[in-house]
């Protein structure tokens, strides 16, 4: 089957590009060009017709890959087209009353060039990234893995268990051979080499994932706190409705602030507090579910309480971090240009790490941002080669470890070398999966390439 897709944006342009794929693909251009094939790799300018009559569609570039040697590793051509609907829908039409062409799926262009070993698993989802990336260190990342790093790290993982792999194969079918004495001892070493090597590239604390995904940041606290003021000063719009009555933030809002080239995502919470409204505990539900999911969670709070009471001050901010006992927790005092120098000072000498602002009057603000770019380790990009950016890899290299610090304690144990050879296999299977050397399930291939635009 031949498949085309538009591959440039939809709405009107000065050039769109439509691509065509397959075995039928010389045939797409000979019908539609009425003349013989131009030089492959050459830009070539032809008259487009209508299939089978004198019409003329358009002028344009015409581009022929034979295959292999093209982006799917099949016969693919590029129609370089004027960008109008009209345009574009006439050459789909006619394109589509050719015998055995159809419109491709989304990612299935690039999904073929997987299949067809022209790129790796792991280069077609950092295709994908690139493709959607917003920010400038969303593009670096995407850009370091399309270059091959990460693929030629887990590569290297995989040849060192072929190579002990190996080893205990032999010593399974020719026990009686003279082998190496120091196998189980190489055994040893390079397995502690894959699990050092592994765990290094999961101690990034998931900094890959948040950078292609954003970091979730949920703004939780008490009512009138601030909550929403804080999120329409972020975002330089009134995202969220500001009101002194209590309880007006009833669900969850998200907006999104690129600061110094990384995605942060907000999320303004229903405020905190005792209440018999139904659908103001539902929000309040909400707001801990959504902090409990975040990255980072600013717990926002009305300096004015600390004038008015210190011990309930504390009370509230030991409450949030002891429900979180795992979470990063940032301590905000809002609204502090309503309180005196000294009691300023007294919330910094009580409370470690606390930041003081007002939202109100932008103070404190700056500080603020600046924080949250520390928090973001961008040094992982320039020197970590190996960067994970998805659950899918993540899951894959837990599951890799796991098999392999198998082996090592089948060693320290002394058990057969029989089972050696089963988490070995394991966890050359797991690695496998994140580049696409071993067979992938085809849920997850849909899945992955779903994620593309048509057209790539």
């Amino acid at each position: 089957m031949t498949i085309y897709a538009l591959s440039t944006g939809p709405g009107i342009s000065g050039i769109a590009i439509v691509r065509v794929s397959g075995e039928d693909t010389k045939k797409v251009i000979k019908l539609l060009t009425n003349v013989e094939l131009p030089k492959p790799r050459v830009a070539t300018l032809r008259k487009i017709n209508k299939i089978n009559t004198s019409e003329l569609i358009d002028e344009g570039i015409i581009l022929w890959f034979p295959g292999p040697e093209s982006y799917t590793g099949e016969d693919m051509a590029e129609f370089h087209i004027h960008g109008s609907k009209a345009v574009i829908d006439a050459l789909h039409h006619s394109i589509s009353k050719i015998v055995n062409c159809r419109l491709a799926e989304a990612g299935e262009f690039t999904k073929l060039a997987f299949q067809n070993g022209k790129i790796n698993l792991l280069k077609a989802e950092s295709i994908a990234d690139l493709i959607s990336a917003e920010t400038e260190i969303q593009r670096q990342q995407a850009i370091k893995i399309m270059n091959g790093k990460s693929a030629d790290k887990f590569n290297s993982l995989r040849e060192k268990l072929l190579k002990i792999l190996s080893h205990v194969e032999a010593k399974i079918d020719f026990p009686d051979e003279d082998l190496p004495e120091d196998i189980l001892k190489n055994i040893k070493k390079i397995s502690n080499e894959v699990i050092l090597n592994i765990k290094k590239i999961l101690d990034d604390q998931k900094v890959g994932e948040r950078i292609r995904e954003g970091f979730k940041i949920a703004i939780i606290g008490p009512t009138n706190a601030g909550k929403s003021s804080l999120l329409n000063h972020l975002s330089n719009r009134d995202a969220a409705i500001v009101s002194e009555i209590a309880g007006t933030t009833r669900d969850a809002i998200e907006d999104e602030l690129i600061i110094d080239g990384v995605a942060f995502r907000f999320i303004d919470t229903a405020g905190i507090r005792e209440t018999n409204d139904r659908i103001e505990s539902i929000g309040i539900k909400k707001a801990y579910e959504k902090a409990e999911n975040a990255q980072l969670i600013i717990f926002l709070i009305d300096s004015n309480k600390f004038s008015k009471s210190k011990e309930v001050f504390l009370s509230e901010i030991a409450t949030i971090k002891n429900r979180f006992p795992k979470k990063r927790v940032l301590v905000i005092a809002n609204k502090i240009d309503t309180i005196s120098t000294t009691e300023k000072n007294e919330i910094r000498a009580d409370i470690d790490d606390i930041l003081l602002l007002s939202a109100k009057e932008n103070i404190g603000v700056e500080t603020l941002l600046m924080h949250l770019t520390s928090l973001v380790n961008k040094g992982a990009l320039s020197n970590n080669e190996t960067i994970v950016t998805n659950s899918r890899h993540f899951e894959a290299l837990n599951n890799a470890l796991t098999a392999i610090i198998s082996v090592k304690k089948g060693i320290d144990l002394e058990i057969s070398t029989d089972l050696f050879s089963i988490d070995i296999r394991e966890c050359l299977r797991h690695l496998g999966n994140i580049t696409g050397e071993y067979d992938v399930d085809k849920d997850i291939l849909g899945h992955i390439f779903s994620n593309f635009c048509i057209g790539k």
